[in-house]
């Protein structure tokens, strides 16, 4: 049996990347279901209670339900800009919670706010700061796609305007450490804006093996394709 060499050729070099993206679409599948299982697990576990002696490990705490003793810094809140709500542009509201009696904070979003009619007008976002108990959930911070320079720098004035959240940043300015985490506020609690906690991923398990089947059923396709017209056929 001999082959057409161009046919050979191109099929040698796109069969492989075929099986390869099945087989990573069929990876990231497995990795949604343990990330699902993880938050389901988490959820349901004893409520941490926030301190400044608890080690800094988001990935240890990550979806985790915590509570924390402690008082708003109504006076330096930050606003995380081009958070889309629902196709509108906006901004998480981030306030320092500092812990009673330590020398420590962590990010409360207090939930999603529009954009105003200009980016000079910004929303108003007084917030009590007596003494409370915070109840609500660990999680990362949101990221972005492109990462500019300078867009973990805020703004000096206040509330202020910051692209991007680098803790240790965000710590010089406000003059003592944070947590390298944020905690997102409870959905029934006060001081809060829109809270729409995403539970949901970007793309489910089975977007991802629907995804896997393409790719496979492109790989069968080309096979096939190769058969009928890359073989060179013997005449009498």
């Amino acid at each position: 049996m001999k082959f057409k060499r161009a046919p050979l050729i191109a099929y040698l070099c796109l069969l492989p990347i075929l099986l390869v993206l099945g087989i990573w679409q069929l990876n990231r599948a497995e990795e949604k279901r343990v990330l699902i299982s993880l938050k389901q697990q988490r959820q349901s576990t004893e409520v941490l209670i926030l301190s400044a002696t608890m080690p800094d490990t988001p990935e240890a705490h990550l979806y985790k339900p915590i509570k924390a003793i402690g008082h708003y810094d109504n006076d330096h809140q930050y606003l995380l800009d081009n958070q889309v709500n629902k196709g509108r542009a906006g901004y998480f509201v981030l306030t320092p919670f500092l812990l009673k009696n330590e020398n420590k904070a962590v990010l409360v979003n207090r939930g999603w706010l529009p954009l105003g009619k200009s980016r000079s007008g910004l929303p108003d976002i007084p917030v009590d700061s007596r003494e409370i108990t915070l109840n609500g959930r660990i999680n990362h911070f949101p990221t972005v796609g492109l990462k500019l320079a300078g867009a973990e720098i805020p703004t000096d004035s206040w509330p202020a305007i910051v692209q991007v959240v680098d803790t240790h940043v965000l710590a010089k300015q406000l003059g003592y450490p944070l947590f390298s985490f944020q905690v997102e506020l409870d959905k029934h609690a006060d001081d809060g804006f829109t809270r729409e906690w995403h539970e949901t991923l970007a793309m489910t398990p089975e977007k991802h093996i629907g995804y896997a089947v393409q790719w496979f059923l492109l790989a069968l396709t080309l096979t096939v394709l190769f058969v009928k017209y890359g073989i060179n056929k013997k005449h009498d």
